[in-house]
């Protein structure tokens, strides 16, 4: 046996070198997304939030409470700091609250100046106020629906009385009736507005209990390596992994987050290297938010990132740095998703930290710095120059803005080639750092439009964004919607690689 071994050595150690050598890719990477594997967003999967009571009333949903009797909502004076009223004949930002989900029932609201509702005297009273920018026992209130129609709903305080609007000017947790008739004062109907479903949504939602093994099963069952294998087998020849910040707690991040997707990041760079690929790990989603998005985490929609979660945000980053560093799957790391919003000077200065923070354990990784969404493409050329291996991230949707409402299949393609390719090339210099297009779909707001539509449009951004230096990723491998769905577009014959 040890003959035997010692013959067959060597040609193990060509396998593996010649392996390194099949995955080591030349740029530009034909990449695609893992959206919605380790980062959630609700919408790429909707069916995942159905064992969830009360899904529509998660972390971050936009409430309006009109009182049935008075007609008037409910809204916090001066946004917040003050006293609350039921005085309003329509709804804005004042009168919109943002819920904490504390149970399947019980929740704070965050009013606009992002304080919570409470109790006066810090619960020792019974009127309204939004005061409070901690929310405790007097912040917290149970919502109760009518069995026959769920908009209608009675709130009770933590006293155990409802509230009530006495008057237009008085709103109190006093009120002892159980009626549910629209003259009764406790009597609110709920409106709706923008929801959120991401990764605190799906996991604060399920619960500590369920939430470990509902994230297990998706993150064991959404991509697997049947999946690389078939990337591998039609062309691509990268991943972009979106990521969030709890990873670098695995396996016990802060509640209500869950362990286990460091595990599943795991696989992805194995899965990658036993088929030829690269990884682009992708930082999506920040502590604080960077966007107020789904897709960052955020608990509520606030952009709260800045200054003050630089130095957390770099340790995420050294985290995975130093865990992958060394892997000869890692093709790059990129710092941040889609900032928008945040102060640009912040950014540069997070860039230039976390940027040293890979240099740490890799010299070879490409660094990758996303453009804001809300700057123009060029505003980081010049501080990027100054770095070895860097790339600028742009991402380009012919969706989500006036400028493609009520435009036809013609148009978008032309604009593919014409306008999308322009900016392109004003991000992609001959000595400064290399293009990429991080994120795009074949999706569009183009009415019936036909099959050979899509593939034209499809084949235009596959041209076009060839020429980006550091190359592009599909936005998404897996997803409901199909057209958003690489997997699916290539397997229907949409794209061909």
């Amino acid at each position: 046996m040890a003959h035997r071994s010692n013959l067959i050595f060597p040609w193990a150690l060509c396998f593996s070198f010649c392996h390194f050598l099949t995955s080591a890719q030349n740029l530009p990477y034909k990449a695609v997304n893992l959206g919605n594997w380790l980062v959630t967003e609700g919408w790429m999967k909707p069916s995942r939030f159905d064992g969830i009571n009360n899904k529509d009333l998660l972390d971050g949903t936009q409430v309006q409470l009109l009182s049935t009797k008075f007609q008037r909502y409910l809204t916090a004076e001066n946004g917040g700091g003050d006293s609350v009223v039921a005085n309003r004949q329509s709804a804005s930002g004042w009168e919109t609250f943002r819920l904490w989900r504390i149970s399947d029932s019980s929740f704070n609201f965050r009013v606009l100046n992002k304080q919570f509702l409470g109790l006066e005297n810090n619960g020792s009273g019974n009127n309204l106020v939004g005061v409070s920018t901690s929310p405790g026992n007097s912040e917290t209130f149970e919502i109760i629906r009518n069995d026959m129609d769920k908009n209608k709903i009675r709130i009770k305080a933590s006293n155990g009385k409802f509230l009530q609007v006495k008057s237009e000017s008085v709103v109190s947790a006093d009120y002892e009736g159980s009626s549910w008739e629209e003259s009764d004062p406790s009597v609110f109907r709920i409106t709706i507005g923008r929801t959120l479903q991401g990764e605190y949504q799906i996991t604060n939602g399920y619960g500590p209990d369920r939430a470990p093994q509902v994230m297990k099963d998706h993150w064991n069952t959404y991509i697997t390596e049947e999946d690389f294998k078939f990337m591998s087998d039609n062309g691509l020849t990268a991943v972009r992994v979106p990521v969030g910040w709890w990873i670098a707690q695995d396996p016990t991040p802060p509640k209500p987050f869950v362990g286990g997707s460091l595990s599943a990041l795991d696989d992805a760079f194995t899965w990658a290297e036993n088929h030829g690929m690269k990884v682009i790990l992708d930082l999506h989603a920040v502590q604080g938010s960077q966007n107020g998005n789904d897709h960052s985490a955020t608990r509520d929609g606030y952009l709260e990132w800045g200054d003050s979660y630089i130095p957390d945000t770099v340790k995420v980053i050294d985290f995975l740095a130093e865990r992958y560093g060394n892997r000869p799957g890692l093709g790059a790391i990129e710092l941040m998703n889609e900032p928008q919003g945040v102060n640009l000077d912040s950014l540069k200065n997070y860039y230039q930290q976390a940027y040293d923070a890979v240099r740490k354990h890799s010299t070879s990784a490409y660094v990758i710095m996303s453009n804001p969404l809300d700057k123009d493409s060029k505003v980081l050329l010049s501080f990027a120059g100054g770095f070895d291996r860097v790339v600028i991230d742009v991402h380009y949707y012919n969706l989500f803005s006036d400028t493609f409402k009520n435009k036809n299949a013609q148009w978008n393609i032309d604009h593919i080639r014409n306008e999308r390719a322009s900016d392109l090339r004003g991000v992609t210099t001959a000595n400064g750092p290399l293009s990429f297009v991080g994120e795009w779909t074949a999706e569009w707001n183009v009415d019936g439009a036909t099959m050979e539509d899509y593939q034209r449009f499809a084949q235009a951004q596959i041209e076009v964004y060839s020429g980006a230096t550091f190359g592009w990723a599909y936005w998404a491998y897996k997803c409901a919607a199909k057209h958003w769905s690489m997997k699916w577009m290539i397997e229907n014959g949409y794209i061909k690689l």
